[in-house]
């Protein structure tokens, strides 16, 4: 399985291929450096990373670095609501007739073993967790059948979300747009590497007790009907990040007790990905 990992060893931040608990830094593959808008563009052959022949001398182990949020400076962080059917459920909403899309700002991204800061202001804090896409090449009107072709592949989001702003504003983006509110990672799966993107199971634990159980099958707007759409309204570009939605579990539809609390520890874990884990602390 091919992931794309960002860390930093020594001070000295870098991406890399992790192969078998050891990263094949890109800087000695004459490869990009990062991933981020505008993408360097120089080609990277991904099918040929698992058998590069990487010299033992010069790959890392990952115990030795800091895992970092795999996509450095996003161009755009575009987020889905309402798109699990057992979430629309839990609430009580109708299904929706078309994509609910809202946006977080690149300064919301935090690593996959971050601690998240949250200011005190904030009273009822949430987590969602989610699977995200990495675009990798630009696009507009861009067809269904054609939209695997502008992945580059997937990771974890965790969308932390103010319900006292989001719904006291009539709006989601100050409710879900604080630093550190969207928790990514821990690596980039490539897209070959996942046959089916809608059958791999989703769970989220917040101190160990498991809150969210769902699977992506129950999306309501499919990857590829979802990059159609946004697509019509926005070029998309290289490291862009759509996250596609959460299922049921959210703490706000279980009771204020289930809100997150300082020093709650949110893990989420994908199938086929790997989990992110981050540790909440009110400032």
């Amino acid at each position: 399985m091919v992931k794309i990992i960002r860390y930093k060893h020594m001070m000295e931040e870098g991406l890399g291929v992790l192969i078998d608990g050891y990263i094949a830094p890109f800087k000695e593959l004459d490869l990009p450096n990062y991933i981020e808008y505008p993408l360097n563009p120089r080609s990277i052959d991904l099918n040929t990373l698992k058998d590069f022949p990487f010299e033992e001398h010069l790959r890392l182990d990952i115990e030795e670095v800091d895992i970092l949020p795999p996509v450095k400076y996003p161009g755009k962080i575009v987020c889905l609501g309402l798109n699990y059917t057992s979430h629309v459920e839990e609430g009580g909403r109708e299904f929706p007739d078309d994509i609910v899309l809202f946006m977080k700002p690149r300064t919301s991204i935090a690593g996959p073993y971050d601690d998240i800061l949250v200011p005190k202001m904030v009273e009822k804090l949430d987590y969602e967790g989610e699977l995200a896409v990495i675009i990798g090449k630009r696009g507009r009107f861009i067809e269904k059948s054609e939209a695997y072709e502008y992945i580059l592949g997937y990771m974890i989001l965790n969308d932390l979300s103010a319900r006292d702003y989001q719904f006291r504003d009539g709006q989601w983006t100050r409710g879900k747009g604080f630093d550190g509110f969207a928790p990514t990672g821990p690596w980039i799966v490539t897209r070959d590497e996942i046959e089916n993107p809608h059958n791999l199971s989703i769970k989220t634990w917040v101190n160990d007790e498991l809150r969210q159980d769902g699977n992506t099958k129950e999306m309501i707007f499919k990857i590829p009907d979802i990059i159609h759409k946004i697509s019509m309204v926005m070029t998309l570009e290289p490291g862009d990040i759509i996250s596609t939605g959460t299922p049921a579990g959210v703490g706000f539809f279980q009771g204020e007790d289930k809100l997150l609390k300082d020093g709650d520890v949110v893990k989420i874990e994908i199938e086929k990905i790997g989990f992110i884990q981050n540790k909440i602390f009110f400032k």
